[in-house]
């Protein structure tokens, strides 16, 4: 009887463990960005900002951090007031998506951002870390490189899902150690789709949120060539 209770014991404890400890994760809603949680949440901030004299209920970031990382929403400033709480695909609720705003000076809005392409970037600049050095492949661009993803111990290389495409997307670095996602064959896509032509030297990265709950983030910044074509701008 007591080894039944004790074998009882385990096969409750692994259970809640698996139920509670992780129940976040294992959520497939908890990782699907659905728009009416992003509406819910851009009619909070807009609240927020009629109330508060045009103050936005954003966490303090480095002025140097990349522009669709910058400005992610401070939900504890719109719950329970503004807002019931964070969507359940929030980080906040342990869920997989940051919300962000974008253009916060003239038309705060509402995106999201896939906190996984953090972790892979993360994951293979720790990889970069403990070698020493970044193993340098190919030369893409000025200043921007493929890696040997074999000697960081790499089977195959890494990629990203592209948030926009659902393709999938490859790891770039700089000389400074920069890892980027490369957005390049998006980007290519959507200014074939717009029919619009851009100037070179503008910064076409942000024509792929215009039509996307997500932001394009950790990425370079791309313009066009002559042909209007997407390529990478040199600093």
């Amino acid at each position: 009887m007591k080894l039944y209770l004790n074998f009882a014991i385990l096969v409750f404890a692994a259970v809640l463990l698996s139920g509670c400890l992780y129940p976040q994760e294992k959520r497939v809603e908890n990782q699907i960005p659905y728009e009416d949680q992003i509406k819910s949440v851009q009619t909070a901030i807009d609240q927020y900002r009629e109330l508060n004299d045009g103050l936005l209920p954003i966490k303090t970031r480095e002025s140097d951090t990349p522009i669709y990382i910058k400005y992610p929403i401070e939900f504890s400033k719109l719950a329970p007031r503004f807002l019931a709480a964070p969507p359940g695909n929030a980080y906040e609720s342990g869920g997989v998506f940051q919300y962000v705003l974008i253009d916060v000076e003239t038309n705060p809005t509402v995106k999201v951002l896939d906190l996984r392409i953090a972790e892979k970037i993360r994951e293979v600049k720790l990889r970069i870390k403990t070698q020493g050095y970044p193993p340098f492949k190919e030369a893409i661009s000025n200043n921007i490189y493929s890696l040997d993803y074999q000697k960081i111990g790499y089977k195959s290389e890494p990629y990203i899902i592209s948030p926009f495409t659902h393709n999938n997307l490859p790891l770039v670095i700089n000389l400074e150690g920069e890892v980027f996602v490369d957005y390049i064959s998006d980007l290519y896509l959507a200014v074939k789709e717009s029919g619009q032509n851009y100037k070179q030297g503008e910064d076409i990265t942000s024509i792929l949120t215009k039509n996307s709950l997500f932001v394009p983030a950790y990425s370079p910044s791309y313009t066009v060539d002559e042909n209007n074509e997407p390529i990478y701008m040199e600093k």
